[in-house]
């Protein structure tokens, strides 16, 4: 599912460049992948906390196969933005279901292991995705490259289908009695710098993902150059999380999310500089670093804070927290891309996660 998602993200930013879009067109139209998740995620996550995982995660795949073959089926911009507000709501719900199990499965103390090896799968896909996008898309065109995702989320839908006894067994944990107000976890003052701090790295890595294509057209950078550099993203990703054991025995996991916070903070500020492809590559696989390991840290932050039988439903709020972001930042950088090109967009991204860094600490 998220080899589909990511492929997909890196795809449409390229076709619609293709087709003509502008800068800012391309933001809106990966703003809507977060449009749907913004208005439903909470109420998903509450089915989820009561109903179980399997039937969603089987309509999220449903909904990422019938996103690819709508755009292989009718290529026009307009039909893009159908196809991104499909392709965010099935990986959103797929998202939520899939922590969901995560925190289920073991113990408490084994959480952050757990998520871990979650986020290992996702750094795998992660680098598969916009690489076999880029390859291709330059080997047999945007059209067929959407036929080939499509490939994928049918190997899931398979995949589901296969285990569904396994999968219907992590049975939901609802406490009887629970608060139905949406803002309700946003009461517990650790949740909320949970929230915050999930939000700004979010931003900036769906952000990256969103303006390195344009910043890689700008550069004239073919679309396997633009993918192998999302790629080493993705290497780094993994490499960190491969060692990240190691690295929880010997700092604090508020250790870790401050050093991520500055280090990409500063990475975003100097990307601007960067012309050369060996270098480009350089700060994505430094920023995939910087990034590597907060993601398994954060879930099991926010499963750990969350009242019993509510943890679905605190992956929703998180979901939704980021996706608001998510949906204004690329329509917003996009204008101010197509306006004033793409270096205030890394600068003030870069600026933000230092001021989130501070915060941070308290």
């Amino acid at each position: 599912m998220h080899v589909t998602f990511s492929a997909c993200r890196v795809t449409l930013s390229l076709f619609a460049l293709n087709l003509g879009a502008s800068a800012f067109t391309v933001g809106t139209i990966i703003s809507l992948i977060a449009a749907i998740p913004i208005i439903f995620c909470v109420r998903w996550g509450r089915h989820i906390d009561h109903s179980g995982i399997y039937t969603p995660m089987l309509l999220a795949s449903a909904l990422e196969l019938t996103a690819t073959l709508l755009a292989y089926c009718v290529p026009r911009i307009e039909t893009l933005f159908i196809v991104s507000l499909l392709v965010g709501s099935g990986f959103m719900l797929f998202h939520i279901c899939i922590n969901q199990a995560t925190a289920l499965i073991g113990s408490a103390e084994e959480r952050t292991k757990n998520f871990n090896t979650l986020a290992l799968a996702f750094s795998t896909s992660g680098f598969i995705g916009p690489v076999t996008a880029g390859f291709s898309i330059d080997a047999i065109g945007h059209r067929n490259t959407f036929l080939l995702s499509a490939l994928f989320a049918l190997l899931a839908m398979g995949l589901l289908r296969y285990h569904h006894k396994v999968i219907k067994k992590q049975a939901p944990r609802q406490t009887a009695e629970v608060s139905r107000h949406e803002l309700s976890l946003l009461h517990i003052p650790e949740m909320v710098r949970v929230f915050i701090i999930s939000g700004l790295l979010s931003m900036c890595w769906d952000l990256y993902s969103f303006v390195m294509p344009i910043h890689g057209s700008s550069l004239g950078l073919s679309a396997t150059t633009i993918g192998l550099i999302l790629g080493s993203f993705g290497i780094a990703i993994f490499g960190f999380r491969l060692i990240m054991p190691w690295i929880i025995q010997h700092f604090t996991e508020r250790q870790i999310l401050l050093c991520a916070m500055v280090l990409t903070g500063l990475v975003f500020i100097v990307l601007p500089l960067v012309k050369s492809v060996p270098l480009l590559m350089l700060v994505s696989f430094v920023m995939g670093i910087g990034l590597g390991g907060t993601q398994p840290i954060i879930m099991a932050m926010l499963f750990e804070q969350a009242p019993a039988g509510r943890g679905a439903e605190a992956a929703a709020i998180r979901t939704r927290l980021f996706n608001i972001t998510q949906a204004g930042i690329p329509m917003i950088f996009g204008a101010l891309g197509a306006w004033m090109g793409m270096t205030p967009i890394f600068v003030t991204m870069g600026l933000a996660l230092l001021v989130g860094a501070w915060y941070a600490r308290g």
